[in-house]
């Protein structure tokens, strides 16, 4: 039987597509614990690589005989030794080029809509990793929110489009994943935007962005406007893009509410996160569409793969947004915060400039889900 090999990007497809496949996880039970490739239509086996060493007769009965099969490992090898004995044992099977390096890595664009005078959003959806980031186009001008490192993508997916990047904005200092926000900027000479108070340590030079600042995009003056919104960090600003969509940053997510913990001070932000949700976005129109930094689970995808809705519907489901007694959220923000992020000290030094770690060590701080939300 022949070996073939998956992509991310082929998988992607599949999770928004809702396809069925069977996945065959070869790392350590605490890895696959702790994060693993999530589909609505998805199912699972995890044996670990040294159990299947000498050989897959014993458990080939556990696969299904009507499925996709793809096996998966944290950086490919031993996906495709695996691969390999059960496509000697006459087993259609796939393995997932690049392993979990590769999925946590993977960006796709989607285009979430027109806007006026001829203007386009998408979003970039990193689908293993939870996050989410922005680009906004229009007159042949374009600006990133909140990049991830691969800038790659992004610098590609501006020369296919015929734009030059004009600006970079990082909604608040992040701790979970490492910018390419400065990056970019050096690449395309843009404007990099940052908060000031969460730029208080960093050693680059920035552009502050404060409440109230408007940063327009083309010709068809199709403005950004920042909302200050502190919570997450003393610094996080939300945007307001074409008078209709909310990019919240870290502050509020479609299925839960951001954590104000990541730099040690959730007693001192807890009170700024809750002012941030109950009075700056209850005075915004219910209307509004909210766009996230971060998803948490793959429910929160809509059918066209997008992460994105209504403030009002949010203000109605979404029990971070529900809790009347300030007691009562302090509580249960403060005693419900998950585990830290992976290497989440030196992600925040890497984002200030203090240090600067070769792409393989970057990989490796990045490693796991996103830890942004409460839980």
């Amino acid at each position: 039987m022949k070996l073939t090999e998956t992509t991310a990007k082929e998988i992607t497809h599949k999770v928004i597509n809702k396809e069925e496949l069977f996945i065959l996880d070869v790392r350590t039970e605490d890895a696959f614990e702790d994060w693993k490739i999530e589909g609505e239509n998805f199912t699972y086996l995890n044996i670990p690589y040294f159990d299947l060493i000498d050989g897959v007769e014993g458990m080939i009965d556990q696969l299904p005989k009507d499925k996709d099969i793809l096996v998966v490992c944290a950086k490919e090898g031993s996906s495709v030794m695996v691969a390999e004995m059960l496509a000697e044992a006459g087993i259609h099977v796939s393995y997932l080029k690049g392993g979990m390096k590769a999925w946590s890595e993977h960006l796709e664009p989607i285009k979430v809509s027109d806007l006026k005078d001829g203007g386009e959003l998408y979003q970039f959806v990193r689908i293993g990793k939870g996050c989410l980031s922005y680009m906004v186009l229009s007159s042949g001008e374009a600006a990133v929110i909140d990049p991830v490192r691969m800038t790659d993508v992004f610098t590609n997916f501006a020369i296919e489009k015929d734009v030059e990047i004009k600006h970079v904005l990082d909604t608040h200092l992040h701790a979970d994943h490492i910018s390419g926000g400065r990056t970019i900027a050096e690449q395309t000479g843009a404007t990099y935007w940052l908060p000031p108070k969460d730029a208080t340590d960093v050693m680059f030079d920035y552009q502050g962005l404060v409440d109230g600042a408007a940063i327009t995009i083309g010709a068809t003056k199709i403005d950004i406007q920042a909302l200050y919104t502190p919570g997450h960090t003393i610094g996080s600003t939300s945007f307001i893009i074409d008078s209709h969509y909310l990019l919240t940053g870290d502050i509020l997510f479609i299925d839960s509410i951001g954590r104000p913990d990541l730099a040690g001070k959730a007693e001192d932000w807890v009170q700024d996160l809750r002012v941030s949700l109950y009075e700056r976005y209850t005075s915004l129109s219910d209307d509004l569409i909210v766009l996230p930094a971060h998803f948490m689970i793959i429910d929160e995808l809509n059918d066209d793969g997008t992460i994105a809705a209504r403030l009002g519907n949010l203000f109605a489901s979404n029990h971070g947004l529900n809790i009347d007694n300030e007691d009562t959220f302090r509580k249960m923000v403060t005693e419900n915060l998950p585990p830290q992020p992976n290497a989440y000290h030196e992600i925040r030094e890497t984002n200030m400039g203090k240090v600067t770690p070769d792409s393989e060590k970057q990989r490796e701080m990045e490693i796991g889900p996103n830890r942004c939300a409460i839980r």
